[in-house]
């Protein structure tokens, strides 16, 4: 018997304007994912851009919300429901302004931290309660509001070690499916140091 797929989502804004900025980080984990199982078939469903790939005999499935940020729970909860998943089978990956940059924290749960996309997502499901991926941003400089923070692309030195940070997040994706929960956590919660 084949095991459950997994639906892995990535937060971020849609439009080349937005594809290098902090709050895309979502988005570049699941492209990253797509290009290293050699995923095929993009298709739009849920409002989102979804694809498939297989990894260690699990079939994956990769989304980008294309609703904007503050409607990503929209496609989260219409792609749950289409593919008839648990919730435990769902990782959802976004930027989190309360974690250093180089850092990636997994949880099983927890509120949204002022993420909207994470608000909108436990709004859709109704629950709290269920696997992400947080990858960190660090706090805005000085007096910049975190608004435009989020929406500002990634400084040249962070470019640098951006590329490390994704891949340690593909890998801690990949763990969450074959693995568990409990076994990327413990490998993976920390800074890329």
């Amino acid at each position: 018997m084949t095991p459950d797929p997994y639906l892995l989502i990535g937060l971020g804004n849609p439009g080349r304007e937005y594809r290098d900025n902090r709050h895309n980080v979502g988005f570049m984990l699941i492209d990253r994912l797509i290009i290293r199982l050699n995923a095929r078939g993009l298709k739009v469903q849920s409002k989102a851009i979804v694809t498939t790939a297989t990894y260690e005999e699990h079939k994956l499935i990769l989304a980008k919300p294309q609703t904007y940020m503050n409607l990503s729970g929209r496609s989260a909860q219409g792609l749950l429901h289409f593919y008839k998943l648990p919730i435990e089978n769902m990782l959802v990956a976004h930027d989190d302004l309360d974690i250093p940059f180089g850092t990636i924290r997994i949880r099983p749960g927890g509120g949204p931290g002022g993420q909207r996309g994470m608000a909108s997502t436990i709004e859709q499901l109704g629950t709290k309660d269920f696997p992400r991926l947080r990858i960190g941003i660090g706090r805005p400089p000085g007096r910049v509001n975190p608004s435009d923070y989020v929406l500002q692309n990634f400084s040249r030195d962070e470019m640098k070690i951006l590329s490390e940070i994704i891949d340690r997040a593909a890998d801690a994706a990949l763990t969450f499916v074959v693995d568990g929960l409990n076994k990327a956590m413990n490998k993976y919660n920390g800074s890329i140091e």
